[in-house]
């Protein structure tokens, strides 16, 4: 199902004028009939305009947030969320600390178990072998 000019004016909440330059500048393609209506596929179009609910939806968030109804609460639970945030890391940053002094404990002790106890090693000189001359030059 394709629209019209006049369909996807009412799906977009847009003037017929704007849709027009629109396609003429590029933004949104269509087709033209041979009786020079416009054929605009509704997926092309909702890809830059979104649709009438959809944008509704967006402006009166847009009004709710902009005219300073609810913006205090907002800036609360936002500053709430930061100092909790904060909080937070300064507690994982006192953990990594408790974390790595374990290790470090725990590494000492190990090697002090590993170590073996040194007895001494004697090791007996390797055999020579000696020549023995014979005195009177041989």
């Amino acid at each position: 199902m394709y629209y019209t000019l006049g369909e996807a004016s009412k799906a977009t909440g847009m003037s017929k004028a704007a849709l027009s330059r629109a396609i003429k500048n590029g933004t949104i393609s269509a087709e033209k009939q041979p009786d020079g209506s416009f054929k605009i596929d509704p997926a092309e179009l909702h890809r830059v305009y979104p649709p009438v609910a959809e944008k509704q939806v967006n402006d009166a968030m847009r009004a709710t947030l902009g005219n300073g109804h609810g913006n205090g609460e907002l800036q609360a639970k936002l500053d709430a969320a930061t100092q909790r945030l904060a909080e937070l890391k300064d507690e994982i940053a006192d953990m990594r600390e408790d974390r790595d002094r374990w290790r470090s404990a725990a590494e000492r002790l190990l090697l002090t178990v590993q170590r073996p106890v040194a007895e001494p090693v004697v090791q007996e000189p390797p055999p020579t072998k000696r020549r023995w001359r014979l005195w009177g030059g041989g």
